[in-house]
């Protein structure tokens, strides 16, 4: 089944009753306590998501390897609804986010696919939030399954995931071989997806 982590999927109501069911949310936090929220949900047993990414920053006394997160302000967290308090009572945190006027439940399989990816070592970066462009499908690798808006510079390839609910992006490096169009009606890629990265390259030059 494809998956997309942009889009309304990550809006969508879930059957049956949401406040006795466990669903991932995404919990906005205030400014740079994304890390410290996280512990304190671990510290009350609530399961939650970081996502991190590395990089290196330049301070007085030289340059820093540092863990940032993917998505600033935000932190996703696994509950049930009805103890949300629990979770709303977190220092740091703001709100949960809300689709229609309810905390909106984001599918298991984006978030898990997500975190086993990043654990695996694919190497992404926040970006600009991005919602236009040509749209492709990642079929091989740890993302495998998910939906992007594809960039090309100087030959090499990159697909940039968005969470519209949230408005940020994220961007992974991936060879031209491991996408195709997301809309095969763009068959400038859908015909040129099992070619060399080159002639997909000319595709969309």
């Amino acid at each position: 089944m494809n998956k997309s982590i942009s889009g309304m999927a990550f809006g969508e109501q879930q059957s049956g009753n949401p406040e006795s069911q466990i669903f991932w949310y995404a919990a906005y936090t205030a400014s740079r306590h994304e890390k410290t929220v996280a512990e304190h949900l671990r510290q009350r047993d609530v399961e939650c998501f970081l996502p991190l990414y590395e990089t290196v920053r330049r301070w007085n006394n030289g340059r820093h390897l540092v863990q940032l997160p993917l998505f600033p302000s935000y932190v996703f967290v696994r509950m049930e609804l009805r103890n949300k308090l629990r979770v709303l009572q977190v220092p740091g945190l703001v709100q949960l986010v809300t689709f229609q006027g309810a905390p909106a439940a984001l599918p298991d399989s984006e978030i898990e696919t997500l975190r086993t990816a990043l654990e695996s070592g694919v190497l992404a970066q926040p970006y600009r939030y991005l919602s236009v462009g040509s749209r492709v499908e990642i079929r091989r690798g740890p993302l495998q399954g998910l939906r992007g808006i594809l960039l090309r510079h100087q030959g090499q390839f990159r697909v940039v995931l968005s969470v519209e609910m949230i408005m940020r992006s994220i961007v992974v490096e991936v060879d031209a071989s491991d996408v195709i169009a997301a809309d095969r009606k763009d068959s400038r890629l859908a015909q040129a997806g099992s070619r060399e990265s080159e002639r997909v390259a000319v595709a969309f030059a």
